[in-house]
């Protein structure tokens, strides 16, 4: 259903400390683990930049704990890609079933928000033949989600910030732009773009930017005022979630929290960092398995010819093609008393995550 992006123009409120949180993707343990490690209270803006659900586990229950919040405290909420999903499913009487129920339903089940609220309220959505009845379900038993999901405008801008989900070519002329666009706007940092105000993103974890190492922490172009912060929660197995720190005044330093609910562990041996390494990203993750192995693979990176030691447990095969989920022979730079997050540990080796940078560890840890 094509419409115009709304945009909302407001001044934050002075004094406060600004959090800036986006692609929550339904994952409820994560957003209130990076609430925590932020120490968030009342007293705080927050800004959550869309894709609030879709993908992740509980969908429903992080909608309406976002909900309860914004009742209670001060948040703005922008609209992504994954939260117009619902309204448009529900909304537009001419939503194509058959596609609809490909990429949502049959792809996430129950990690789609539609198949949770038809779970919750009894209705089972099997196949296409099941939306319309889902349709009516959503429909009268969730206006209140359905309401909030609706009155969230594809763009804030305040006078030094610019928030949308995927993202925009020209802060000067934003009235009248397609709100699909500005949801979903794919690889926007290579688009070349730069703005007077800085420009807060999300929707393109910012891991996928980087061809040599993997970084989920927020991406800040300082000359261009460019802010990406999508850190992979819900779609990475390494991914976090990030709350981005808006300075006490402009021009100030940016500070970061995050959360990716994973172990951790002390290094006790010191690592140099890989002088050449390679960031094999989703989209760009085609491989040739050379040696399988029962922990590790041996496998030839397509795209750029590298053969590197992949896990085992990470390979798929996706219509007849091998790939894996995001990988790298990266090792990390570990000082001994560092603590990291451990994504998997394998016999000789650990791969694990420090200042939001995965990499490989092969020294001792406690």
């Amino acid at each position: 259903m094509s419409r115009t992006a709304n945009v909302v123009r407001l001044t934050l409120p002075p004094g406060r400390r600004v959090l800036v949180i986006s692609d929550i993707h339904g994952n409820l343990p994560f957003f209130k683990g990076v609430l925590s490690a932020a120490r968030y209270t009342p007293d705080d803006v927050l800004v959550l930049l869309g894709d609030l659900v879709e993908k992740g586990p509980d969908s429903l229950a992080t909608l309406r704990y976002i909900m309860a919040l914004a009742e209670q405290n001060t948040v703005y909420c922008v609209r992504g890609n994954c939260d117009n999903l619902v309204s448009d499913f529900a909304l537009d009487e001419g939503a194509p079933e058959a596609g609809f129920y490909h990429h949502y339903l049959n792809v996430w089940r129950d990690r789609c928000l539609l198949v949770q609220m038809g779970q919750a309220a009894g209705f089972e959505t099997r196949g296409p033949e099941d939306l319309a009845g889902l349709r009516e379900v959503v429909r009268e038993r969730f206006a209140p989600e359905l309401a909030f999901l609706e009155a969230m405008p594809e763009i804030l801008v305040t006078p030094d910030y610019l928030f949308v989900h995927g993202g925009v070519a020209d802060e000067e002329r934003l009235d009248g732009l397609d709100a699909w666009g500005c949801m979903k706007n794919d690889d926007f940092l290579s688009q070349g773009h730069s703005f007077r105000r800085w420009c807060v993103v999300g929707h393109w974890p910012v891991t996928l930017y980087d061809p040599r190492v993997p970084r989920c922490r927020p991406l800040l172009e300082e000359k261009r005022h460019i802010a990406s912060i999508d850190g992979g929660c819900s779609l990475q197995i390494g991914g976090q979630l990030n709350a981005l720190v808006l300075p006490e005044a402009p021009g100030g330093a940016f500070s970061w929290f995050a959360y990716d609910g994973l172990p951790t562990a002390a290094a006790l041996d010191a690592q140099a960092p890989s002088a050449d390494s390679v960031n094999v990203r989703w989209g760009r993750n085609a491989l040739e398995v050379l040696e399988r192995g029962r922990e590790l693979s041996r496998c030839r990176h397509l795209e750029t010819g590298r053969v590197l030691d992949v896990l085992t447990e990470y390979l798929y095969v996706d219509r007849g093609v091998t790939r894996c989920e995001d990988s790298t022979d990266y090792r990390l730079e570990v000082h001994p008393g560092d603590t990291l997050s451990v994504v998997r540990r394998v016999s000789d080796r650990a791969l694990v995550k420090k200042d939001g940078v995965t990499g490989w560890y092969f020294g001792r840890m406690e």
